[in-house]
Order: structure tokens, then C-alpha cells, then sequence
């Protein structure tokens, strides 16, 4: 068994809680269905928002999914580089697994697909 990182970007359209919330939960299901996660498998997941993201923290939908209320998860402020993407939502689990770092699947969707297009999923 291995702690192995999953690393996952999405966007919002605008800095309000029910997007915030939206997008982060569609973020974590994908990541969860691609890799065959089960809560138990999460060690720890950290979450990042660009500074124009401050209506809601991430970590309040993984807190509603089913069986996350016991995985640690913190929440922070991207690094404002200048020209960087604006409005996203950026994740890195770290997760407990028998599978090799080829056969983890990171997930980027809507904007966040230009950060990372070889891991452009569709929603």
C-alpha cells in the first residue's frame, strides 16, 4: 500500500457560496469515481482558492459527502502570481492505494483544463 497524491483544478464563474460549493463537489466526485476511492481511502486533501475566491470554503462539500466528516482537510490561498488563472478551485488528496502512479487519474475541469490538458476530463 502506498500514499499516493491525486491532484484535481476546476473553475467557478463567479465568487458565490452555491458555485464554490458546486464545483468542488463535482471535482471530488469525478476524482473519487476515476480512481475507485472510498473515504476510507482519503489520508488527507488540501484545497486552494485564487484570492478573488473567498465566498465559501471548499472543504464545506467534501464535509457533506457521505463518510468524509472524519478526513482531515484544510483550506488555503493560491499564490496570486500575476496572469495566473483566475477563479479556481484546486485540490490535492492524498490518498491510501494499491495502484502505481501511472494508474492514478488526476482530474482538471472547465477553465482549469489549460493548467494540466493532458489530464482534461468532460464532466
Amino acid at each position: 500500500m502506498y500514499c499516493r497524491g491525486i491532484r484535481g483544478a476546476t473553475t467557478v464563474e463567479h465568487n458565490q457560496r452555491e458555485e464554490i460549493l458546486a464545483a468542488t463537489t463535482e471535482l471530488l466526485q469525478l476524482i473519487i469515481s476515476r480512481n475507485a476511492l472510498q473515504a476510507e481511502d482519503v489520508a488527507s486533501v488540501i484545497f486552494s482558492l485564487t484570492e478573488d475566491l473567498d465566498a465559501e470554503f471548499p472543504a464545506v462539500a467534501a464535509r457533506s459527502m457521505p463518510g468524509w466528516t472524519e478526513v482531515p482537510l484544510m483550506c488555503m490561498r493560491e499564490i496570486p502570481v500575476p496572469g495566473s488563472l483566475r477563479k479556481c478551485i484546486r485540490v490535492l488528496l492524498h490518498v491510501n492505494t494499491t495502484r502505481s502512479l501511472t494508474e492514478i487519474q488526476h482530474v482538471y475541469i472547465h477553465g482549469a483544463v489549460n493548467l494540466r490538458p493532458i489530464f482534461a476530463v468532460q464532466p
